[in-house]
Parts: C-alpha cells; sequence; structure tokens
C-alpha cells in the first residue's frame, strides 16, 4: 500500500473523533436545553437543539443518533418518554434534508422549515399521546391554550388539544431552530467536513465523483434500493410478528388479571352478606337486618376501580335472575330486591350448572349491558346448600383502551427504531457496499486501449481505489484490477507484434514496388513520393471538410501503405518497352495501358488469400483506376466524375505530379511552380476539382518532400 494512501485513510479514519464528539456535543445540547426549560418553567420543551444542529451539520446518521440517544437517556428518568423518540428522528432528518437542499439559506423556506419542525413535534406529539393515553383534553403544556381553542368554538376536543400543542411548539421549534442555526454559523467551513461521519473502505471519492458513484444509473432497480427494501422488508415482518406475540400475551395477560381482580371482588363481597339472610334479603329488602351494611360494601367494592362495571347479587332460578343485591351506578339504575332479570343468551348453556350451583368459567359478551367480562362466585349457607352467586362484571372497553395504548406504543418504538436502523443500515450499505462497487465499474468503464499511456492509466485509476472492504468486494476487487493489468500486458504485447508484423508487411510491399518500378530506370522514390502525396491530400481533404465521412483514419491508413502498389501491373509489361526513350507508339501506348488491369488481377488474387479486405480493396482501386480522368478520357474504362473511387482520384493527382517534378531517362524534372500549374491546369479535366485544390493548398508540404527527394539526388 502506498504510503500516501495510508496517510489519507489515517486522516479520515482519525475524523470519526470529531464526528462522534459532534454527537455526543448535539446530546448535551438536548439535555441541556431540556433541563433549562423545566427550572425556568418555561411552557416548552428546548430539546431538539442538538438533534437540528447534528443533523444539518453532521448529516442523517449523527442527526438520529443523536436525537435518539437524548430519548433514551430521558427514557431512564420518564419511560414515557421513549415512546415519542420518533418524532426525534424525523426531526433529525428534516434538519440534514433541509439544509442539503439550502432551506436554512432563504428566509421563506427557514420559515416553512420551523413550521414543518412544528407540525411533526407539535401536532405528530398530540397524535401519538391520543393513541397512548387518550384525549387527556386541557392537560400538558398545550392544556391551557387547548381550553381556550374549544371554548372559541369550531373545535370538538381532539382538534383544540391538537391545535394548541402545534401553535405551542412553532414558538419552541423557532427558538430551538434560531439556537441551532446561530451555532451552525460559527462552526468554520473547514470544520463541517471533520464533523460528517465517514466509513470509507477505499481512498475517499470527492465532489462529483462521490454523486456519480452513489447515484449511478441501473437497468432495473439499484443494489441501494434492493438493500432498503430488504431491510424495510425485514424490519415489517419482524416487527408484524414480534408485535402480534406481545400483542397475544398482554392480551390474555389482562384478561387474566381482569379475572384474578374479578374473584378477588367475590370473595370481598362473600365475606360482606350473610348467607342465611339470602331470603330475608329477597323478601324484605333494604328492611332486612344487615342490607344496609352489605349494600355499603357492595358500592365500596364498586367503586373500586374504573375497570369495574357492576357488582351484584342474584340467586339463580329456572324463571331467570333474582335479584338480592343491585348497587346503582352512573350510567345504570339497579334493580330491586327480588326483581327477575332474563338470562342474557350468552348464559345460557351454563343454566344447568348455574341451577345446580356449580362454579362456571369467566364468561365474555357483548348484551344488554355492554361488552362485559363476567365472573361468578357461588355462595353457600350454613347447610352447605348454594343459595345465590355474586356477579362481577369487568368491562372490556376498557381492557380494549389498554390494548390500543399498547399497540400504540409499540408502533411508535418501532417506526423510530425502523428509521434508525434503514438510516445507519443504508450508510454502512453506502460506504460498505454501493461505493466500492460503483467505483469500480466507473473505473472500468472508462478504460481505453489507444496508446500505452491511457492502459496505463487504466490500470492506476483502479489502483488508486485501494478498495480494503475485507470481504468478497475487496475480493472482486483484486480480481478486477489484475484481470485489467493481465489484458493490458497482453494488448500491448499484441499491439508491438502487429506493429512489427505491419513494419515488415509495409517495408515488403515496398521492396515489391521498388522492384517493378527500377525496370524503367529511375529509383523507387516514386512509390514513396506518391504515397507521401496521397497522404498529405487525404489529410488537407478531411481539414478542409470534404468527403470527411469517408476519410477515416482506416481509410487514410489503407491508401497510404496500399499507394506503392498502383503499379505493380508493371511487372507484365517488357523491359524495353518501359525503358524506351522515345515516344511510345500507339500499339505500343496500348500494351502500356494494360498494366492497370494487370495490377488489379494481381491485387485481387492475393485478396483472395487475405483476411485485410479493406486494405487491399484500396490497392486495387488504385492500380485499376488511378490512369482514370475527372472528364472521362482516361482509361481503362472511361470513368468520369466520382464514378472514379476516391483513393484513385487522389492517386491520380500524386502520380503525375511526382513524374513532372522527377528526373526520367527521358526527361529532367520539371520545376516546382510549373509542376503545380500544370496541376491547376489539370482541375476538371484531368482530375477531381476537390482533390487538385487540396493539393495545392498543401503546397507548403509538397514543396518540403520535392526538395528533400532533389537532395538525396545531389
Amino acid at each position: 500500500m502506498h504510503k500516501a494512501n495510508m496517510k489519507e485513510r489515517w486522516k479520515h479514519s482519525g475524523l470519526w473523533k470529531w464526528g462522534l464528539a459532534f454527537c455526543g456535543v448535539g446530546i448535551l445540547l438536548n439535555l441541556i436545553g431540556a433541563q433549562l426549560a423545566l427550572a425556568l418553567k418555561l411552557p416548552l420543551y428546548l430539546d431538539n437543539v442538538g438533534t437540528i444542529l447534528t443533523g444539518a451539520v453532521g448529516g442523517y446518521v449523527p442527526g438520529i443518533v443523536a436525537g435518539y440517544l437524548t430519548n433514551l437517556i430521558n427514557g431512564i428518568k420518564d419511560h414515557d418518554t421513549i415512546y415519542y423518540g420518533v418524532l426525534t428522528v424525523i426531526i433529525a432528518v428534516e434538519a440534514a434534508y433541509f439544509e442539503k437542499k439550502g432551506w436554512f439559506k432563504r428566509l421563506p423556506t427557514a420559515l416553512l422549515s420551523i413550521v414543518l419542525f412544528a407540525l411533526v413535534g407539535g401536532a405528530g406529539g398530540s397524535v401519538i399521546t391520543w393513541f397512548i393515553y387518550g384525549m387527556d383534553f386541557g392537560q400538558g403544556i398545550g392544556g391551557p391554550l387547548a381550553v381556550k381553542l374549544y371554548a372559541l368554538g369550531g373545535f370538538n376536543e381532539f382538534w383544540a388539544q391538537l391545535c394548541a400543542d402545534f401553535l405551542i411548539d412553532m414558538v419552541d421549534k423557532a427558538i430551538v431552530f434560531a439556537l441551532a442555526f446561530g451555532l451552525m454559523k460559527l462552526i468554520p467551513d473547514a470544520m463541517r467536513s471533520k464533523l460528517r461521519w465517514r466509513f470509507w473502505q477505499q481512498n475517499p471519492l470527492h465532489g462529483e465523483k462521490r454523486s456519480v458513484a452513489r447515484h449511478m444509473q441501473t437497468r432495473g432497480l439499484s443494489l441501494r434500493s434492493k438493500i432498503m427494501l430488504l431491510v424495510s422488508i425485514s424490519m415489517v415482518i419482524l416487527a408484524v410478528v414480534t408485535i402480534s406475540i406481545s400483542y397475544s400475551i398482554f392480551h390474555h395477560a389482562s384478561i387474566d388479571a381482569q379475572i384474578n381482580m374479578a374473584y378477588g371482588v367475590t370473595r370481598v363481597v362473600e365475606q360482606a352478606i350473610d348467607p342465611d339472610m339470602v331470603s330475608a334479603y329477597m323478601e324484605q329488602g333494604k328492611a332486612a337486618p344487615g342490607y344496609g351494611d352489605a349494600e355499603k360494601a357492595l358500592i365500596s367494592v364498586l367503586n373500586s376501580s374504573p375497570d369495574i362495571a357492576y357488582v351484584y347479587v342474584y340467586q339463580i332460578q329456572p324463571d331467570g335472575c333474582h335479584v338480592v343485591f343491585d348497587p346503582d351506578t352512573e350510567e345504570t339504575p339497579g334493580a330491586a330486591p327480588g326483581e327477575v332479570i332474563p338470562f342474557d343468551d350468552a348464559f345460557r348453556k351454563y343454566l344447568p350448572a348455574l341451577l345446580d350451583g356449580q362454579d362456571i368459567e369467566p364468561v365474555i359478551s357483548d348484551e344488554t349491558f355492554g361488552w362485559l367480562l363476567t365472573v361468578y362466585k357461588p355462595i353457600t349457607d350454613s347447610r352447605g346448600e348454594c343459595v345465590c352467586y355474586v356477579g362481577v362484571d369487568i368491562s372490556m372497553a376498557q381492557l380494549l383502551i389498554a390494548e390500543y395504548s399498547f399497540l400504540a406504543r409499540a408502533a411508535s418504538l418501532f417506526i423510530a427504531l425502523f428509521v434508525v436502523i434503514l438510516t445507519v443500515g443504508l450508510w454502512l450499505a453506502d460506504y460498505c457496499i454501493v461505493l466500492p462497487v460503483n467505483s469500480m465499474a466507473l473505473a472500468s468503464s472508462g478504460f481505453a486501449y489507444d496508446s500505452g499511456e491511457q492502459r496505463h492509466e487504466n490500470v492506476t485509476r483502479l489502483r488508486e481505489l485501494d478498495i480494503h472492504t475485507g470481504d468478497e468486494i475487496e475480493n472482486l476487487y483484486h480480481a478486477i484490477t489484475k484481470t485489467s493489468e493481465d489484458t493490458v500486458k497482453y494488448i500491448s504485447d499484441l499491439q508491438e507484434k502487429n506493429e512489427t508484423i505491419a513494419h515488415m508487411q509495409d517495408n515488403l510491399i515496398t521492396v515489391l514496388a521498388d522492384m517493378v518500378e527500377s525496370r524503367d530506370q529511375y529509383t523507387g522514390n516514386h512509390v514513396r513520393n506518391t504515397a507521401a502525396y496521397s497522404g498529405i491530400i487525404a489529410r488537407q481533404l478531411r481539414k478542409e471538410g470534404i468527403y470527411e465521412e469517408q476519410l477515416t483514419d482506416d481509410y487514410i491508413h489503407d491508401l497510404v501503405h496500399s499507394a506503392p502498389l498502383h503499379d505493380v501491373g508493371k511487372i507484365q509489361v517488357s523491359d524495353v518497352l518501359l525503358n524506351k526513350p522515345g515516344k511510345l507508339t500507339d500499339d505500343e501506348y496500348a500494351k502500356m495501358k494494360r498494366h492497370t488491369l494487370a495490377g488489379r488481377e494481381i491485387i485481387a488474387k492475393a485478396a483472395e488469400m487475405s483476411d485485410d479486405s479493406g486494405y487491399l480493396h484500396e490497392a486495387e482501386n488504385l492500380a485499376a483506376y488511378h490512369h482514370e480522368r475527372w472528364d472521362g478520357k482516361g482509361y481503362p474504362y472511361g470513368l468520369k466524375g466520382e464514378e472514379i473511387p476516391l483513393s484513385a482520384r487522389i492517386m491520380a493527382v500524386a502520380d503525375v505530379f511526382d513524374a513532372l517534378v522527377s528526373k526520367r531517362s527521358y526527361k529532367e524534372g520539371f520545376p516546382i511552380e510549373k509542376s503545380l500549374d500544370i496541376i491547376r491546369e489539370g482541375i476538371g479535366t484531368h482530375f477531381d476539382p476537390k482533390v487538385a485544390q487540396a493539393f495545392l493548398d498543401a503546397e507548403d508540404e509538397v514543396k518540403k518532400i520535392v526538395e528533400e527527394n532533389r537532395k538525396r539526388q545531389g
């Protein structure tokens, strides 16, 4: 590992100290704010200064951790505080998001931030309180204001309490935001980067690179989305299973507790009445001796718990329940002694047992007197005979409220924990999975193999990532790096061999062309010169935007390297004819012209044995058509205009110009200016106007080649 990489890694590892310390400061600010509000007896909370500060400056994770840990710490003293942790983590998420979007820098969006903070803290807190504890109207910090809003009309108790809590929290969050914003301004920009939590498992990415690596486009769901979906589904399934089991246990435990309480009440009532006086109680009513004391005992027991709906004593007979004691309640007046009350349907199956004076199991019913849990206890007289039953009805509505409260608490705890785990999980996934994988993809997708320098840069980019996750991703990284290095080495070796072969091929072609050209007693410079002039013309045409779609790099390469073969057909022309010093006869000229067809046939046969069709295709065009004229008066086919292949139109100019300026057995070379004038005169007749003009436009390059040749010739 490079020393620079080690230094960078230790540098970013040290940032943990700043980030953790900053998170601790956030927790401390939350606790101090809350204690200050209590000490000054302010109708505020002031417990989110640190949450907003750490969320805005440090990001989602430290903000959530600071807020959630604050709730856990406060929960040690006041357990109910824990259930409001969901509000704190949402406020942390809001703070991080608003700062990321730049809301705190503009007054309108800053004010909107305060409203949204209060909507979560105030209105959200009011809803949670309602679900957990029921509507305790007029209580809490917002209670007095809620009473005033309710008195104005237009609000029921719920909305009056919710609006009051929201308005009070608006003031709270305005103060909290002002304090957090002021502290933010005190933190230097250079320090802010140290306060953000990082967990790099590679050399850190910065700026645009990190943004691109984090948000790379994918064909389907991104890896980050799949992780988020997996964590969410797992958490929801776990929550549903856990809460369902917990609810079931709570439900049955609550019913068991109510049953035990009901039996406890029956025992108290049993002690308060005299079984041997039951007949007198029924006949004489309140005039019977001891009736009043027994009734007072029943009323006392009835009022001992809000869960107890009714307490009564019945004598069960075939025609119904004969009342012995039935105290009045706030909602239902009691029946008079001796009055007969019909059986509810839920008890009909127990009639034989009741008439026989036996114990029956607790009964849950929802009939005449509402949703009740009923316990009957038989009372026996001194002779051991069952003379009546003590009945206790426990309100199931109260149990239902308790169960709703239980579910609300569990849901609140789950949502808070869900946000914490999901945020931390995605944060870890980003640094341990998403960023390393996408970094490898980015580094690999930019590979270029055009030059040795580019190939070296490919491998360097991969090595500079220095991914060290310590798992399968690191194994993949090392495998990709090694494969890239081996590929680059193989390509370099292959390119070197190809260049050697291509150089050998070019030399062989030049030697072959020299052998052909040397038969007419002038040097082989002609094949080299025409190739050079052809290259100059092709590049000048592309520079001027002429035939640029056709003049690709490959095309120009094939043109220049096949140019020496344009006169290969002369191998079939006799030496006498080639070296004749005087003018050729018509018959001799006809034989000379056949070298174009002969060259085409020679190259066509070579092409049949070669895969390099592009290379030899242009050589065939050059050999066959380089004596064609733009006006159609050339040979061997009399083609005209753009019927003539572009390569042949270029060679026509190069071939004629080199013949003009070069020394021959039958003439001296013409001056450069005169030769250029002859080319200029042939525009539109002998030569393609665009090709000839491009040649003339490159006059300086052309003259340089002519002068170098003449120097070599002495």
